[in-house]
């Protein structure tokens, strides 16, 4: 639970740096929000994120482990740019506002967002 907990928080906050640094091209929340609202949008949308890439993420990297050898890699970028989309997917779906700009966008907030998370990882563990 602790684990899971931590991974929540971290994600969380690499969403947001990754909104701040894309700005229009990933938003969370929305535009006119009190600061309140956008944190709770933050949290809802890094607890999907975190569901998302711990189930399906899990299950989609140990099926395509070959080709993610393959290319050196370059695969789970972009599996990780899909299950960005799937949390936009999903979270849009409960009324929360969470748009990346397209699939171009989503590879670079990926970039960004694993990036975070694993200088974040560092400290929170």
């Amino acid at each position: 639970m602790e684990r899971f907990l931590s991974s929540w928080f971290v994600s969380s906050v690499a969403l947001a740096l990754a909104a701040l640094l894309l700005g229009s091209r990933m938003t969370i929340g929305e535009e006119g929000e009190s600061l309140l609202n956008r944190v709770i949008a933050l949290a809802v949308v890094g607890l999907v994120f975190t569901f998302v890439h711990q189930l399906i993420g899990t299950i989609l990297k140990t099926i395509s482990l070959p080709f993610i050898i393959l290319t050196l890699g370059v695969l789970l970028v972009i599996i990780n740019a899909v299950l960005l989309l799937l949390t936009e997917a999903i979270t849009n779906g409960f009324g929360i506002e969470f748009a990346v700009a397209g699939f171009g966008w989503a590879i670079l907030a990926a970039v960004v967002i694993s990036v975070c998370q694993s200088i974040l990882s560092a400290f929170v563990d």
